[in-house]
């Protein structure tokens, strides 16, 4: 028995007439025909009959209606809400997002959120970690998305995956060659990182110390994209998450063991403040989103 079985009877039924129905229904009276005699072979019962010219509902029809009734009036009710939700959420949506977000994921999701919700203006500001924990208490950022804040905050953070790093060298790079390396392994090793006030370069540095490693940091840049084209002009090494690494020939991106350097990127917001309409539904956008990806 699907819906649709339901919307042909309930259209019969509120007019005892074949032409109207299927009229009403938006489909041929042979169609309408069909499906409410399909209806009745799954029921095991007749639902109408024929007296004369005449079609009538039967006494298991009435009781058939009474019960389906609210059931299709809370189905109706249901789709309004959701089509009346999408036209009135609007106003200003403020997202404070870390750089390697702010490549393909937010605005991905920017995309499909506009689509669906064209009456909000959504501002996007690209920060380090700390300046969204900042911004975030200083009410200038609806919602966060960053890696875990290292420090204790009174905001709630739901994370969204782990990401793994990874070294970055040019294929000239005497590591080029290696399938795994261990952390240790880049004691000595003249690399560029991003400075010691990313988050993300504060658990590289635990990393190294956990290892015993101390490499050589000559270069330090605060966005990983220009990182990333220094190695590939350089016999400089880096570490980066490998979505940032456009696909060059003469790059090579390398796991890294013992330990694998690991951020959590998530969802920020102010713990206990109530979220505005539009702000839900573009945490909604971002879950579908990477669930999505990860179903592909």
């Amino acid at each position: 028995m699907e819906l649709r079985h339901l919307r042909y009877f309930e259209a019969l039924a509120g007019t005892l007439n074949f032409t109207r129905a299927a009229e009403k229904s938006h489909v041929t009276q042979s169609t309408l025909s069909h499906q409410i005699k399909q209806l009745e072979d799954e029921l095991g019962l007749p639902l109408f009959e024929r007296v004369g010219k005449k079609v009538v509902i039967t006494e298991a029809g009435e009781t058939f209606l009474n019960r389906i009734t609210p059931a299709l009036r809370q189905i109706d009710e249901a789709a309004r809400g959701l089509t009346d939700s999408a036209e009135v959420v609007s106003g200003n949506l403020r997202i404070g997002v870390t750089h390697s977000f702010n490549i393909r994921l937010v605005p991905d999701c920017i995309a499909v959120f506009l689509a669906r919700h064209p009456s909000i203006r959504v501002t996007v500001e690209e920060l380090t970690g700390d300046a969204i924990v900042q911004s975030l208490s200083e009410d200038r950022v609806d919602i966060g998305i960053a890696y875990r804040p290292l420090i204790h905050t009174d905001l709630h953070f739901e994370p969204l995956f782990n990401e793994e790093l990874k070294l970055v060298v040019s294929k000239e790079h005497p590591l080029a060659k290696r399938k795994k390396i261990r952390m240790v392994e880049l004691h000595g090793v003249r690399m560029t990182l991003l400075p010691t006030y990313f988050s993300t370069r504060q658990l590289l540095d635990e990393c190294f110390l956990a290892a015993g490693a101390e490499p050589i940091v000559v270069a330090e840049l605060n966005s990983t994209q220009p990182m990333v084209e220094l190695i590939s002009k350089t016999n400089l090494a880096g570490i980066v998450s490998e979505k940032t690494v456009d696909l060059r020939e003469n790059m090579r991106v390398i796991p890294l063991e013992n330990p694998t350097p690991m951020r959590t990127p998530g969802l920020l917001w102010v713990r206990g403040k109530p979220q505005m309409e539009a702000a839900k539904h573009f945490v909604t956008t971002i879950r579908r989103k990477l669930a999505e990806n990860m179903d592909a």
